[in-house]
This record gives C-alpha cells, sequence and structure tokens, in this order.
C-alpha cells in the first residue's frame, strides 16, 4: 500500500479526504496538521483506531519535520491542503496568511524536492505533489463566462493573493527543477466538518438559536457549491490519472446568489427541525427566513464566481454526484445530529460574530 503525506488533514476538506481515502483504503496516510483554531481531532474521530491512519501535529514550514516523515515512512504522495482559508479573517490579519499560504507551501515543495531527488526508478517516476487551491485566484467574474485552467490570475483579497502565490510556486516547482506537481482549483465547498465561520454552518447554528442570519450586501454575489465528498472524489481521480504539471477546475455545477443559498437553507431547516417545535423560536412564532438579515458588504467583495469543469471531466471521467439540494440536505442533516462537535471546536475560540470589516 502507498503511503500518503496529507497536510491540513484535521481542517474541512482535509479530514474529509483522509475519511474517503481510508474507506476505501487507497493509501497509508500520514497527517501532518498544526491544530490551529480550524482543524481538530475531533474531525478524524472515525479513525480513531485505524492503524493505518497517524496523526502527526507539525507546520508544514517545520522543513526539517517533513523531510523526516517523507523519508522515514517512504511517502509516494503529497496532497497538500494547509492553508488558512478565511477571506474575512485574511482582512484582519493578512501575515497569517503569508506565512502558512506562501512562506509554508514553499518550505513544503523545498523539502518534498530534496526527498523526490533521493528517490529511484519506479520511486521517483511514481512520485506526486498534489496541490488543493481555489478558484478565488481568478477574481470576480462579470454576470457571464466561467474560470478556465488558463484563466489569468486577479486575487482580490489577502487570502485569494496568498494562495495565488502559493500556486505560482507550485507551477515554477515542477518547470524548474521538474517536481511532479498537480494543482486543482475549486468552487466553494460545503459539508460536513465545516468550521463554523464559513457561510452554511454559520446560517445553521445562527438559525437554531434564533439569532440573524447576515447576508452581506444586498446578497446577490454568486459562487459555485461544491459538496466536499464530491471534491475529495475528483481529487483521487486526479491523483489517479491527472497528467503532471497540469491544473484541474473542479466545480460543482450550482451557482447560486448567497441569499438563495440561505433561503434554501432556512427551507430544509424547516423540514427537518421546525421552527415551531424551536424553543429559540416558539416564543416569537418566526420563522427561520424571518431572521435573515442584510448587513454592510465585506471590503472586497467578489461579486460571482463560476467554474468550468469541462477540463477534468472531459480527461478524467469525473463529475458532481450532489446536486445543490441533495447535499446541502445532507449537510443541515450532519449539522443537526454533531451540535456537540461544533460546540467543542467554537468554545472559547470563535464566537461567531462578525470578522473582516477593515
Amino acid at each position: 500500500m502507498d503511503t500518503w503525506l496529507v497536510t491540513g488533514g484535521a481542517g474541512f476538506i482535509g479530514s474529509n479526504f483522509v475519511q474517503l481515502v481510508r474507506r476505501l483504503k487507497r493509501a497509508r496516510v500520514i497527517n501532518l496538521d498544526k491544530l490551529t483554531y480550524a482543524g481538530h481531532l475531533e474531525s478524524l474521530e472515525p479513525l480513531h483506531d485505524d492503524p493505518d491512519h497517524l496523526f502527526v501535529r507539525g507546520d508544514i514550514g517545520n522543513v526539517e519535520l517533513v523531510f523526516y516523515l517523507l523519508s522515514t515512512y517512504k511517502v509516494t504522495t503529497v496532497v497538500n491542503f494547509a492553508a488558512e482559508s478565511h477571506v474575512d479573517r485574511s482582512i484582519d490579519g493578512p501575515g497569517d496568511f503569508v506565512q502558512t499560504n506562501i512562506v509554508g507551501t514553499f518550505r513544503l515543495l523545498d523539502a518534498a524536492r530534496h526527498y523526490w531527488n533521493g528517490l529511484d526508478g519506479d520511486a521517483k517516476a511514481r512520485f506526486r505533489f498534489l496541490h488543493i487551491s481555489t478558484d478565488e485566484v481568478y477574481g470576480s467574474l462579470g454576470p457571464e463566462g466561467f474560470f478556465t485552467e488558463s484563466t489569468p490570475y486577479a486575487p482580490n483579497s489577502p487570502y485569494s493573493a496568498s494562495k495565488a502565490a502559493s500556486d505560482h510556486l507550485v507551477r515554477a516547482y515542477h518547470e524548474t527543477y521538474g517536481l511532479p506537481t498537480l494543482t486543482t482549483n475549486c468552487s466553494n465547498n460545503y459539508g460536513p466538518y465545516q468550521y463554523p465561520e464559513k457561510l452554511i454552518p454559520l446560517m445553521i447554528l445562527n438559525a437554531l438559536e434564533g439569532k440573524p442570519l447576515p447576508i452581506y450586501g444586498d446578497g446577490l454575489n454568486v459562487r459555485d457549491w461544491l459538496y466536499v465528498v464530491d471534491h475529495c472524489e475528483a481529487l483521487l481521480r486526479v491523483l489517479e490519472s491527472g497528467r503532471v504539471g497540469e491544473t484541474y477546475n473542479i466545480g460543482g455545477h450550482n451557482e447560486k446568489t448567497n441569499v438563495d443559498v440561505v433561503r434554501t437553507l432556512c427551507r430544509v431547516l424547516e423540514d427537518l427541525a421546525p421552527s415551531r417545535e424551536n424553543p429559540a423560536m416558539k416564543a416569537t412564532g418566526a420563522r427561520y427566513e424571518d431572521l435573515i438579515t442584510f448587513v454592510p458588504d465585506r471590503p472586497g467583495h467578489d461579486r460571482r464566481y463560476a467554474i468550468d469543469a469541462s477540463k477534468i471531466a472531459r480527461e478524467l471521467g469525473w463529475r458532481p454526484q450532489e446536486t445543490f439540494s441533495s447535499g446541502l440536505r445532507k449537510t443541515v442533516a450532519w449539522y443537526l445530529e454533531n451540535r456537540e462537535w461544533c460546540r467543542k471546536v467554537t468554545e472559547g475560540v470563535y464566537d461567531r460574530t462578525r470578522l473582516g470589516r477593515a
């Protein structure tokens, strides 16, 4: 069995990916995560007794540690999820994003390059470095068109700028040193284990507590929504058959305005946890949708993202399995069943107040 080093594997997408890899028994996993506010061992609880999943607390910027893990466990693939990822936090504190997303990726790449250079024959030919990135590096679309793999980069937030820089470093390490890299740029993920600072889990928890559902600006900013397990399956397909040095866009084919997302979520909640039966709502007689509140927009808020995922469909045969309706219903059900997880990962760390006012 191959051994993969997965960085950021206790975060949202990373933990879903690691769980999928182990369910399918695709590889042994060395899971390296710094356990910042958004990385939690609770997200790896299903792997508690799995002997082929080893968790290591550490920083991708620690070159000695990374090289030790690569060489000791004879790693065949690096999958890099490690990143600061919340736009609002990048507005308040861009330094952490530069340090992790740019400097950290550089040091991870350098450790991987030195390790890969020391491999022989088939091991060297089979090695892969997969870097997971975002569609936000492309900037903002008008009312028409889609991001393709050849769209010029035009990041508008400190977060997206830091991810754009990391993407360029990955490309440079392939072009300059020959490191066998792959890069993916995905649309907005949602699903289990997403930290409640992001739109969908934040709205779920606020609604259940009868709190306002704040929507930035006019609520008409558009995002393409991708169910996290679909994303993880796409990543496996890229690792199996992706062409070295290539970039693949991964999207869910689910363009929605932010206000439509929240309204749809409220309807799902009414079905699964009716407001009339919710003690936090019964006193007022309000429905979840009545909690929607429009607030001043975020600085530099991109108007629309939309992914053209035809390349990965054409070359690798991947298409998302979940509609937005089916994926959102699964997501709401998960959060309803895992309120304790939400409490543990936010208690004393994040009170769901607004960030990123600039």
